[in-house]
């Protein structure tokens, strides 16, 4: 098996987008929590696309 690191950093990010996303339901901050959504949903879909195209 082999470690890609530059993959789990981009799944890290992944995470910590949504959990900020957590944080700004706790403080009641609309804007925060749709940008780091924006921001977790786009960062997921970069790591989807870069599997397909490595499978490929």
């Amino acid at each position: 098996m082999n470690f890609q690191f530059s993959k789990f950093l981009l799944a890290l990010c992944v995470i910590l987008a949504f959990s900020a996303a957590g944080v700004g339901v706790a403080l009641r901050s609309f804007w925060f929590i749709v940008i780091a959504f924006l921001v977790g949903f786009a960062l997921m879909g970069y790591g989807i696309t870069l599997k397909k195209k490595e499978s490929s």
